[in-house]
C-alpha cells in the first residue's frame, strides 16, 4: 500500500511537471512571436519615414509578391488584349460598363477574369458538394457542374446589369432636376459650360453618379470637343432617351439660332411631368401588387381568427 501510494504521489508529480512545461513553452512561444510583430511594425514604420518600399525591403523573392506581380502581369496581358479588340461585343462590353459607372481602365479584362475564375469555382464547388447529397447517377452529377459553371460565367452580368439599371434609376430620378437647375442657370446668363460646371456641383450630394457624369462632359468641352458631342457621350453614359433628347435639343437649338432658354424651359417641363406620370404609374400598379402578399400572409390569418371559435365549440360540443 506504501508502494502504491509513493507510486500515486510520483505519477501526480510527472503530471504537474509536464503540465508545467506545456505551459512555459507556449508562453515563451506567445512572448517570441509578440516580440518579433513588434520589431517587424518599428521596421515598417522606420521604413515608411525614410520612404522605402514594403516589397523592396521584404525582397523581391517574397511570395506576396511574387503573387501580386503575377496577378498583375496577367491583368495587364488581358487589358492589352481585349483593349486591342475591336469587335462588337467588346465595344458593347465597355459600353456597359461605362453605363454601370465603372471607368477603371482594367475593367473589361476584370470582368473576363471574373468569368472565368466564377466559372472554375463554381463548377468546383459543386463537384466537392454533390457527394454530400449521395448523388450516383453519373449524368445528373456532371449536369449539375455544367449547370454551377453556366451559372458562375453568367453572375458578372447579372451583377453588372443589376448596377446599370440601379444606376439608370438614379439618373432617371435626378434628370429633372438637372433640367431645372439648367433652365435657372440660362434665366441668370450663365453659358452652358458654367450652367454644367455650376449643376455638377450642386448634384454632387443628391445625385452623385449623374453629377459625376456631368463633370465628365464639362471635362470634354475644355478638352476641346464641341457642345453637341459632349453631351451625345453624356447622353451615353447615362443611357437615357431623355439624355440623348437634350443632345439633339441643343444641337437643333444652337442650328436654327433660336432661344436656348425656351427650348429647356419646355423640355424642363415635360421632364416633370414624365416623372409625376411615372409616379401617377406606381401609385396605381401598387393594389394589384399587394393582392398577392395580403392573398398568402393576411387572408389566413385573418379565416383562422375568424373560424377558430367556431372549430372550438364543434371540438368540444359546447354551444
Amino acid at each position: 500500500m506504501n508502494a502504491s501510494g509513493t507510486f500515486s504521489l510520483f505519477g501526480d508529480g510527472a503530471a504537474l511537471m509536464l503540465s508545467v512545461l506545456v505551459f512555459l513553452a507556449a508562453g515563451t512561444l506567445a512572448f517570441a512571436v509578440m516580440i518579433g510583430v513588434r520589431a517587424r511594425e518599428a521596421v515598417r514604420r522606420r521604413a515608411s519615414r525614410v520612404g522605402i518600399d514594403e516589397a523592396s525591403s521584404s525582397g523581391v523573392r517574397s511570395l506576396r509578391y511574387s503573387g501580386l506581380r503575377a496577378a498583375q502581369k496577367l491583368i495587364d496581358y488581358a487589358t492589352k488584349h481585349y483593349s486591342s479588340v475591336e469587335s462588337t461585343d467588346v465595344k458593347l462590353l465597355r459600353r456597359r460598363l461605362v453605363q454601370a459607372g465603372i471607368y477603371e481602365p482594367h475593367a473589361a479584362a476584370y470582368f473576363f477574369l471574373a468569368r472565368i475564375t466564377l466559372a472554375v469555382g463554381f463548377a468546383c464547388a459543386v463537384f466537392f458538394a454533390l457527394p454530400m447529397f449521395r448523388l450516383h447517377s453519373q449524368s445528373s452529377f456532371w449536369l449539375f457542374i455544367m449547370t454551377g459553371g453556366v451559372l458562375g460565367y453568367l453572375t458578372p452580368s447579372f451583377y453588372l446589369d443589376r448596377r446599370i439599371e440601379a444606376k439608370r434609376m438614379e439618373h432617371q430620378a435626378g434628370f429633372p432636376d438637372f433640367m431645372d437647375l439648367l433652365v435657372v442657370c440660362a434665366d441668370a446668363g450663365l453659358s452652358m459650360e458654367a450652367s454644367l460646371d455650376r449643376i455638377g456641383r450642386e448634384l454632387g450630394d443628391s445625385y452623385p453618379s449623374l453629377a459625376a457624369n456631368i463633370h465628365m462632359a464639362n471635362l470634354e468641352i475644355r478638352a476641346g470637343r464641341t457642345m453637341t458631342e459632349a453631351l451625345d457621350h453624356l447622353g451615353d453614359r447615362l443611357g437615357l432617351e431623355e439624355a440623348r433628347s437634350f443632345a439633339t435639343l441643343i444641337q437643333q437649338s444652337d442650328e436654327l439660332g433660336s432661344s436656348i432658354s425656351d427650348a429647356l424651359r419646355v423640355y424642363s417641363d415635360d421632364m416633370r411631368h414624365k416623372r409625376l406620370s411615372r409616379a401617377e404609374e406606381k401609385a396605381y400598379s401598387l393594389p394589384a401588387k399587394l393582392a398577392l402578399p395580403m392573398m398568402v400572409c393576411i387572408f389566413p390569418v385573418l379565416f383562422v381568427v375568424i373560424l377558430c371559435p367556431v372549430i372550438v365549440r364543434l371540438a368540444t360540443g359546447n354551444w
